[in-house]
């Protein structure tokens, strides 16, 4: 998904490349996980959930929780495994621990066209998110193809970090449309403000 999935005050992101990263987005230019309303939207516009999802029965720990996981991965993608760093080791352990719950169970049931459709099996529980989240880290962190495409964004004072998957992994900016953007606009104005001097 991209930018805009959720509308205004709290725009969210999806263009990551990966869940745990879009989870890492939440937190620039400022905090946009600011209410339990919109980690709903992010619940559900990362994909955690089919878009019809009830999460009313979300609430403030569950907004404790994923900002906690949120600062547990970001170690995790920022550090380096052999660092040995006590804030890395705890980080692994949280996240680890955290990804042993089941995600929610997924099912198919037949829509009103006849269509099959995904469904959860019950309404999904925040450990249950959570691990889906978690499980995520673990698959990026783990695997060395994935590991070697993340990069950090460009952008001025952008600290984004995304799975570059493009031809080349010549990848830039997290979005083209935001930072890439900024980039090509103030380019432009040093080039203007050049050939004026």
């Amino acid at each position: 998904m991209a930018l805009g999935t959720a509308t205004a005050p709290y725009e969210l992101r999806f263009d990551a490349g990966r869940i745990c990263l879009d989870l890492l987005s939440t937190t620039h230019p400022e905090e946009r996980l600011g209410s339990v309303d919109v980690l709903r939207a992010w619940i559900t516009g990362s994909g955690l959930v089919p878009a019809d999802t009830a999460l009313a029965h979300a609430d403030a720990a569950w907004l404790v929780a994923f900002r906690e996981l949120r600062g547990q991965v970001d170690r995790l993608v920022r550090g380096w495994p052999g660092s040995g760093t006590r804030a890395y080791d705890f980080a692994l352990a949280r996240v680890n621990d955290l990804a042993r719950t089941a995600p929610p169970a997924p099912r198919a049931v037949r829509g009103g066209d006849g269509e099959l459709l995904r469904r959860l099996d019950g309404p999904p529980g925040c450990p249950a998110l959570l691990a889906a989240v978690a499980r995520d880290a673990v698959d990026l962190l783990t695997d060395p193809a994935a590991r070697a495409a993340l990069r950090q964004c460009e952008g001025d004072n952008c600290p984004i970090v995304y799975l570059d998957t493009s031809r080349g992994r010549r990848r830039r900016w997290c979005s083209s449309e935001v930072c890439g953007n900024r980039e090509r606009v103030a380019r432009h104005r040093r080039r203007a403000a050049l050939t004026r001097a």
